[in-house]
């Protein structure tokens, strides 16, 4: 066990939120093909001159609206909950961000120079998508060898539907939960379909039936849209609400290529039309609360929704260090699950 040692890589934050940080952060961020997936001198052209000259201002605006006396709540979680693994763990434990700080070289080194042989990467993130676990993954592989080529690399697999996860995930819920509400809606980070299509291994199967999620397939280790579906139905399950009652729905996009639907922000403006003025919102794309949750459905979600006409709207927190989860992902690092064969590209 002591040759082992445990990476957890979030995808990270501005160094603080101002201009300028933003800027070089989302330069760092959007130029990763893993996230705009055009050649290099296309994305730096819809990078340099359509996006940065005018986002920065209004993201770092946003951040400046959930900036806490420890920094951003992405990272400043992040690192309480690698604190609390390391009290449940006999191995190493170190934290990175897949941009900014802290780095992913800084994380390799502090584990290397405990001499471990093999890393556990926890990529935190429930659902494979290429923008989240696959850049994290081969950002850390291709650090590593150039590190120490003799360490080995073990990847922690998606966990969308492992029991543990659920159950620690519809925990949270249930202690949230108001006492009456008249709708729960799982709001993932949104992804562009044609990011789904691009994941599919066999080419025809996503996106190519309204119920593709549904119907058996070996594109669904790799699809993101089916994941985030057995998900929230594994916790609205476990929650024992009937359909009804809870939602998908994916925010967060970003320029004009088609995202996932429903989009959140339809949802928050036709809740009215259906009923709804008792809202529930939770975010389980995420593990930590950051700019997605608290800023983008915790303050203009609901002001968007009151405005609307609702009358109550709650926003449940992530996962972030709760207990359960903690113990968790001790366990996985303890005796961790199967490789995926997706995490080898």
């Amino acid at each position: 066990m002591g040759a082992r040692g445990v990476l957890l890589v979030n995808l990270g934050s501005p160094d603080a939120p101002t201009i300028p940080a933003v800027r070089r952060y989302l330069d760092e961020f959007l130029m990763d093909p893993c996230v705009i997936d055009s050649p290099r001198a296309i994305r730096r052209l819809i990078v340099s001159g359509f996006i940065l000259p005018f986002r920065p201002k209004r993201t770092a605006h946003a951040y400046a609206s959930i900036w806490g006396p420890e920094g951003s709540p992405l990272v400043a979680l992040s690192r309480k909950f690698a604190a609390g693994l390391a009290e449940r763990v006999p191995v190493p434990v170190s934290l990175a961000m897949r941009y900014g700080s802290p780095t992913v070289d800084d994380a390799l080194q502090e584990l290397l120079a405990r001499d471990v042989r093999e890393i556990l990467l926890f990529a935190l993130y429930p659902h494979h998508a290429d923008s989240t676990r696959t850049t994290a993954i081969r950002f850390v592989r291709n650090r590593l060898a150039r590190l120490d080529g003799s360490v080995g690399l073990r990847i922690v697999p998606p966990f969308y539907d492992d029991p543990a996860y659920i159950a620690a995930l519809s925990g949270v819920c249930r202690r949230h939960l108001p006492a009456a509400f008249d709708l729960l809606l799982f709001s993932f980070h949104g992804i562009p379909e044609r990011h789904v299509r691009r994941a599919d291994p066999t080419g025809t199967h996503c996106l190519e039936a309204e119920n593709c999620c549904e119907v058996r397939s070996s594109a669904h280790a790799s699809c993101y849209r089916h994941q985030t579906r057995v998900t929230a139905r594994l916790a609205a399950r476990s929650l024992g609400l009937d359909e009804p009652r809870w939602a998908v729905s994916y925010q967060s996009r970003l320029g004009r290529l088609p995202w996932l639907t429903p989009y959140t922000d339809d949802v928050l403006d036709s809740a009215l039309e259906r009923g709804i003025r008792r809202l529930v919102v939770a975010c389980p794309a995420f593990v930590a609360d950051n700019l997605e949750t608290l800023e983008e459905i915790g303050i203009r979600g609901r002001e968007r929704f009151l405005a609307a006409g609702g009358e109550d709207f709650t926003l449940i927190p992530c996962l972030d260090d709760d207990a359960c989860w903690l113990e968790v992902v001790a366990g996985w690092c303890l005796d961790p699950p199967p490789e995926s064969p997706i995490d080898g590209h």
